[in-house]
């Protein structure tokens, strides 16, 4: 019994011993060497994984910035341009330039401009709501307000706002990864360029309704009356599909089409307040003005005639 129990416990240390020298084989016949750069690279990254860049997290980008001999078209959001021209003199390549962006909300349709018409009793996700039905209001197009982009966001940029019934977006929190822009089913999220000094024009719609049928769900909504693409100067409003929608590389920020949208979908953000012109004083009657003026003199040169022949007459009588 004794030398049958050590038979097999030999048996099984060889057969051990067999299968680790075969998988050493096999590993060293099938080993891929992976260049030392991709970690350097990695480390350089801000480590997010969120996925913004198009690749899966940094590790997959930080691959993809190795292999590839230009990296134009590569871009980390989070990191933005300083991490980008880090990694592109560490691997002796051009650094990507692109310009900051940032998620905007384009839905204006809060509480009071979206009148409900039924209350939806199901699970609190946008996702779900949107497969189900239209919507609590007349719009079809607008936002949910279930909050799918708030938690979809890992950097605490958006929050629902009670009030409104509509998420807001912290620029100074957004690093523009674009998740928020993936988890809204009604993609009313869209990244737009910062701006300089973060001064943006946009229009808050996206209902592709006729102008009657817009206006009637939304008092906000954009009623495709082309008013702002015809004051537009530098010709960055399109209207198509019954929508106006303004390109943030053309727009020059001049805000004339934003005092020209009848409805107010256009949005302007962080401009400094209008200042009031003061009211023009009334102008005086020119008439009275000259009387005024010229009144005086015609009473003196009157009362000198007057003297004058008053003389001329005591003269003659003398």
């Amino acid at each position: 019994m004794s030398e049958t129990l050590l038979f097999t416990i030999l048996a099984l240390c060889a057969l051990g011993v067999l299968a680790a020298l075969i998988l050493y084989f096999v590993a060293q016949k099938f080993k891929v060497l992976e260049d030392p750069r991709i970690d350097n690279v990695e480390g350089i990254l801000p480590g997010a994984n969120c996925g913004g860049c198009g690749y899966p997290g940094c590790r997959g980008l930080a691959e993809a910035l190795v292999k590839n001999d230009d990296i134009s078209q590569m871009f980390c959001p989070v990191g933005g341009g300083a991490t980008m021209k880090a990694v592109a003199e560490y691997l002796g390549k051009s650094a990507p330039e692109k310009e900051p962006q940032v998620a905007e909300i384009r839905c204006n349709g809060s509480c009071d401009k979206r009148p409900r018409t039924n209350i939806y009793d199901g699970a609190s996700s946008c996702a779900v709501a949107a497969s189900l039905y239209a919507g609590e209001t007349g719009c079809s197009y607008g936002c949910l307000g279930c909050g799918d982009c708030v938690a979809a966001c890992n950097f605490g940029a958006l929050r629902m706002n009670p009030e409104t019934g509509l998420p807001e977006v912290d620029a100074e929190k957004c690093t523009a990864c674009g998740a928020c822009v993936r988890a809204c089913p009604r993609m009313i999220i869209e990244l737009r360029k910062k701006g300089p000094k973060n001064r943006r024009v946009y229009v808050s719609c996206v209902n592709k309704e006729k102008g009657a049928i817009a206006r009637k769900a939304c008092q906000a909504a954009c009623i495709a009356c082309g008013k702002c693409a015809k004051v537009c100067p530098f010709g960055a409003i399109v209207v198509e599909n019954n929508l106006a929608y303004i390109d943030s590389f053309k727009c020059k920020l001049c805000r004339k089409c934003v005092a020209e949208c009848p409805t107010h979908a256009i949005v302007e953000v962080n401009f400094p307040p209008k200042k009031e012109i003061p009211p023009v004083a009334e102008k005086k009657d020119a008439t009275d003005a000259k009387d005024a003026v010229v009144a005086p003199e015609t009473v003196i040169r009157n009362d000198n005639t007057s003297a004058a022949a008053m003389a001329g007459k005591i003269e003659n009588n003398d």
